[in-house]
């Protein structure tokens, strides 16, 4: 019998209060200012002092709220280590500021410290030319591309600390300590190249980041920075390879949303989530469409603004793998948006 996905929390800690979920493993709840509006961090308690997984943001809020953890909850100790999963603002934005104030150790993958580290430094007042081809190509609605190219668009700087020279690397088939525990460091990709995911060898605890989590899909995007990149085909390589490793009784830590066990459920509904909307866009394609017009067949309901980034991002990325097999083709149309289609 297959195990069910379970919840051994139904509710998460409370802004500034933690939750014991394993010894010595106190989970923690940060806020963001967006639709998903949280993002979880795991103390781990080690003798010189506390080792986080993920920090959050870099703002005032989150800085206040570190503060009322470390002189309550967290017992007046350091954070002497930052462990990074991957590089995006709301699991790096803090470790610079660690690192500076506490003298913590930055410990993550080589791609997640130089792609946040570039990103830090690549401060933008106006959308550059690239990124406005990279937008025509996917043809964006002509309303909301005269409106974003006037507009400040997001930067690392804004949410993410500066992060010093210097970090301690970890890759695919080591092995790290914290948390009274030795963790296997496997390595997935799709959503952050080179994303971080760790295997206790003493108890049946796994971090996953966003690699795995239980109840949503996390992004897999295509950016103007690498246009032809596959992340719907690193993304499902990294999920056959892990599921190896999952059994029913780990308990899960995921970068959002709730801890749960039940992980080898959750694997296959990971890969096939993203086998079904591959389907559902090969039908879509019959005909000719951009990777806007193809919003409806991927995502199955109406895209908001405040969700049509990362929509024309995830489209993109699946075009793009039914491109990279050999099973749909493109050709420039109006405004240089590429017109794909079904190949054959």
């Amino acid at each position: 019998m297959v195990a069910p996905l379970a919840f051994p929390w139904e509710d998460p800690p409370a802004e500034g209060e933690v939750t014991e979920v394993a010894e010595g493993v106190l989970w923690i709840r940060m806020p963001l200012p967006m639709k998903l509006d949280h993002v979880n961090v795991f103390a781990f308690d080690d003798p010189e002092g506390w080792t986080i997984v993920d920090t959050g943001l870099d703002s005032k809020r989150a800085r206040a709220i570190w503060e009322t953890l470390l002189s309550g909850p967290l017992a007046g100790r350091q954070v002497a280590r930052v462990v990074v999963t991957h590089h995006h603002p709301d699991h790096i934005g803090l470790a610079g500021y660690f690192q500076r104030h506490h003298g913590a150790e930055l410990v993550t993958t080589r791609t997640a410290w130089l792609m946040a580290r570039m990103l830090r430094l690549d401060e933008q007042e106006r959308p550059v030319d690239e990124t406005l081809a990279f937008w025509r190509s996917a043809g964006m609605d002509r309303e909301i591309y005269e409106k974003r190219k006037e507009e400040r668009p997001f930067n690392f700087a804004d949410i993410v600390s500066e992060l010093p020279l210097g970090f301690t690397r970890i890759k695919e088939g080591d092995s790290i300590t914290f948390g009274g525990r030795t963790w296997d460091v496997r390595i997935g990709n799709g959503h952050a190249p080179e994303h971080a995911t760790f295997w206790s060898r003493d108890d049946a605890l796994v971090h996953g980041g966003d690699q795995l989590l239980a109840t949503i899909s996390p992004n897999l995007g295509v950016y103007a920075t690498e246009p032809e990149a596959d992340p719907v085909g690193e993304w499902l390589e990294s999920c056959e390879r892990l599921k190896q490793y999952a059994t029913p009784e780990q308990l899960v830590l995921p970068g959002h949303k709730l801890p749960y066990t039940g992980l080898p459920t959750r694997m296959r509904q990971l890969i096939e989530n993203h086998h079904s909307a591959l389907r559902r866009l090969l039908a879509a394609i019959e005909e000719p469409r951009t990777a806007v017009e193809c919003f409806p067949a991927i995502f199955k309901r109406k895209i908001g603004d405040a969700e049509y980034g990362l929509a024309l991002v995830e489209a993109l990325a699946h075009l793009n793998h039914l491109y990279q097999i050999g099973q749909a083709t493109r050709e420039r149309g109006p405004d240089d948006a590429w017109i794909w289609k079904k190949q054959g």
